[in-house]
């Protein structure tokens, strides 16, 4: 089991999110489906983070799972 996440992209992961609906980020790194859980976080020690959209807009979604302000892209992958 290991705690430290798998940096998926040295990039964000721009989506179009839909207001009201619910994401949930991948913080482990290992989904097949970035930004986005699939479930390979499982013995991980990392637990997806949810995302509740409030509006219908593009955000960016962290791809280093470094950031500070996750799941959003705070350009934490510039220093990787």
């Amino acid at each position: 089991m290991s705690d430290t996440p798998i940096i998926a992209q040295k990039a964000p992961f721009p989506v179009e999110v839909e207001a009201g609906k619910t994401y949930f980020w991948c913080a482990c790194g290992k989904s097949s489906k970035q930004p986005f859980c699939d479930g390979s976080h499982k013995d991980s020690g990392i637990s997806p983070l949810k995302y509740q959209a409030v509006a219908d807009k593009k955000v960016f979604f962290c791809g280093c799972k470094a950031t500070t302000k996750s799941p959003l892209c705070d350009g934490s992958h510039s220093k990787l």
